[in-house]
């Protein structure tokens, strides 16, 4: 299993573009920002309109000591070299991306239920992406809204069944929304839209880096 950092997977920035900043661009604020870790997740693009932002992206996060993630293409991020891959309910499974790339990458999977948790911690997984928080415009084909007592409930049945996966809540969720979801139990936040959005998207990242520092 790839060893994580979970000081750096406290804060995740999930790459997304609007009508100004570009998938690169965004990037660049939430590494400026401090974010430790970020996935590049270009769910429409073929992957050689990937390949050199992901190489550019590869260089940055090797620079500034953060996690790279690519979202769904295992043979890129082996490619790449970036530090691992995260895996949608309807991509790649879990123990057959871990085949390909050995112990040595960073292996993540969309996770809505308990039972979705459990499935992916036993077939190797090395952390897990649960949500969706509350409705976002980010993702299609949306799983069922869990909210706060979705969270509480599936890390109360992962100590139950001594499930030990770290855990990052994603889909919607707002800065103001952190401190709660936070005392849930999960390890760390996806934010997207929220940094993106903001009007100095590094500077909002810096205060949400700043912001959890309480919970580590």
């Amino acid at each position: 299993m790839a060893k994580i950092s979970l000081d750096r997977f406290q804060l995740q920035f999930i790459s997304h573009q609007n009508e100004k900043i570009s998938y690169l661009d965004g990037i660049h604020e939430a590494i400026t920002g401090l974010c430790g870790w970020v996935q590049l997740r270009m769910k429409d693009a073929s992957d050689d309109e990937v390949r050199p932002i992901a190489y550019k992206v590869k260089e940055w996060c090797k620079i500034m000591n953060v996690t790279f993630i690519i979202d769904d293409r295992v043979e890129l991020v082996k490619e790449v070299g970036a530090d691992g891959v995260h895996l949608g309910k309807n991509d790649m499974p879990i123990a057959e991306a871990r085949k390909i790339l050995g112990d040595d990458f960073i292996i993540g999977g969309t996770a809505n239920t308990f039972e979705d948790v459990k499935a992916h911690y036993e077939a190797g997984a090395d952390y897990i992406g649960c949500g969706p928080f509350r409705f976002t415009t980010t993702k299609e084909k949306l799983s069922p809204i869990l909210g706060l007592e979705g969270y509480r409930e599936i890390i109360q049945k992962m100590k139950a069944e001594n499930i030990d996966i770290p855990i990052v809540a994603i889909g919607g969720i707002t800065k103001e929304d952190i401190p709660d979801i936070m005392k849930t139990g999960v390890n760390g936040i996806a934010l997207s839209g929220c940094i993106l959005n903001a009007k100095d998207p590094a500077s909002e990242t810096h205060d949400i880096m700043e912001m959890m520092k309480v919970f580590r």
